[in-house]
């Protein structure tokens, strides 16, 4: 699939889970729920993912603000639903996408951090430092290992669809997250990987992540810990911005 919103044939997807029905979750399911009724988008169905049952996205959609989209909101944290949704495995996700928030915590590492307890329950499982500073104009370090990358250093709005001629500074993009990515473990040899969630813009500005990909990082992480203690640089970034962690297998 590309970045572009405007296409031929509709995007077609079984399920779409958006991470949280306030201010963000809200402003995705109005942009899918209008690239529905111009017959841009075709959902089995489109879950939201909310703790708060008056939460923005379930008041909106009591009074119908997303009719032509076969919306439903789920009352649950996010780990334990990523868990459950996530655990079907590659096969059964074909067709699934998850839309990430701009600030929610890094689930997809939490969610591979969590497979592997359950897999090596005797085996130190951990978020490491990143050893190297990441080559990005803008980066900090958080006090649980994880890192925030971006190649803005200015303020972007919610919408922009990474475009490749940057809005802000009307010149070529020439900077996208994954490709830096694969940098960082060629120029760090203890590191394996990377594992990429890659957040695509789809349709009318909404980002996502194909569920099945998410799902493999799983397998493929399992394959190197049986191998043997690991460190893999895991990601979930866009073109422009990220979070990073090593999940490190002693």
């Amino acid at each position: 699939m590309t970045d572009t919103a405007e296409r031929a044939a509709p995007l077609v997807f079984n399920r779409i889970v958006i991470m949280g029905g306030g201010c963000y979750g809200s402003w995705y399911a109005q942009q899918l729920t209008r690239a529905a009724r111009r017959g841009a988008l075709q959902a089995g169905e489109v879950v939201v993912v909310d703790r708060d049952p008056a939460c923005r996205v379930a008041q909106l959609h009591g009074a119908g603000a997303y009719d032509g989209l076969p919306l439903t909101v789920a009352l649950s944290e996010w780990d334990p639903y990523v868990a459950e949704w996530l655990g079907q495995g590659p096969a059964s996700l074909a067709g699934d996408a998850m839309v990430p928030s701009p600030l929610m915590p890094h689930v997809c590492l939490d969610w591979l951090i969590g497979r592997a307890r359950q897999r090596w329950p005797e085996r130190s499982i951990r978020v490491a430092p990143l050893g190297q500073t990441p080559p990005t104009p803008w980066e900090r370090a958080s006090p649980d290992g994880r890192h925030y990358v971006s190649f803005a250093t200015w303020m972007c709005p919610v919408n922009c669809i990474e475009p490749e001629r940057c809005p802000h500074t009307r010149g070529v993009r020439d900077w996208s997250m994954p490709p830096m990515m694969r940098r960082y473990v060629d120029d760090n040899p203890s590191l394996l990987g990377p594992v990429i969630f890659h957040c695509v813009h789809r349709t009318y500005g909404v980002g996502m992540i194909d569920a099945a990909a998410i799902a493999d990082a799983d397998r493929q992480l399992a394959a190197w810990g049986a191998a043997g203690p690991c460190a893999v640089l895991v990601g979930t970034v866009s073109h422009c911005h990220g979070a990073l962690g090593v999940l490190a297998v002693d």
